[in-house]
């Protein structure tokens, strides 16, 4: 049955990632793109105007859809602490299942070239945000340290969730990425929070700006 004009977007999307995922970007041919995605090489041009913009566009779909599941897991938390916990254990919850988006997004994504990659540092403004509204609650309720700079706080948690995952695909995925989200939480918050789960002061400082 041939696909529709959604569904042969969305299809090339899939295969992009596949193949990326498979052969690494550089050689990932738009031919072997199409041949993936069961459609002619030149209706991958109908949609995307070259490889750039091809994974330019995975990346914002898939992006897109880390961002959804991220504020979905947010709506029961009762304050910014089971916020963070909840986000990590999203981030690496959501890769875990998508190895090959992993890949792309660890590894083949910062292969290519700088207007990619400044593309790329656009559209993960997105994903910061989500970021940056739960430190801002943190802080603002004194759960989170003031005396922290919130783009350092930030920082410290993506840089440390990414830097996870990109060894977990470095490793050939040997070990359970989803079991690192507690261990990961909990490392980034003893330094973070104002109090321990227990209410023990940390480090001696009151929260104070």
């Amino acid at each position: 049955m041939a696909l529709k004009s959604g569904d042969k977007y969305a299809a090339i999307l899939e295969a992009a990632q596949t193949v990326i995922a498979r052969q690494g970007y550089h050689s990932a041919q738009i031919s072997k793109i199409a041949a993936e995605a069961g459609v002619a090489a030149g209706t991958v041009y109908l949609y995307f105007k070259n490889k750039p913009d091809l994974l330019v566009s995975l990346f914002r779909e898939r992006l897109g859809m880390l961002i959804e599941g991220a504020r979905t897991s947010l709506t029961d938390a009762r304050d910014a602490r089971e916020k963070l916990r909840h986000f990590i254990s999203q981030h690496l919850r959501s890769l875990a299942a998508r190895r090959e988006l992993a890949v792309v997004t660890q590894i083949e994504m910062r292969q290519a070239d700088s207007s990619v990659q400044h593309e790329i540092s656009q559209i993960m403004k997105g994903y910061f945000r989500v970021i940056d509204e739960i430190i801002e609650e943190g802080q603002a309720s004194g759960l989170f340290r003031r005396s922290v700079e919130p783009l350092q706080i930030r920082n410290l948690v993506f840089g440390t969730i990414d830097q996870t995952v990109t060894a977990w695909v470095l490793s050939g995925f040997k070990f359970d990425l989803e079991a690192l989200a507690e261990p990961t939480f909990a490392l980034i918050t003893g330094g973070l929070c104002i109090t321990s789960e227990g209410g023990t002061q940390k480090h001696g400082d009151s929260g104070a700006a």
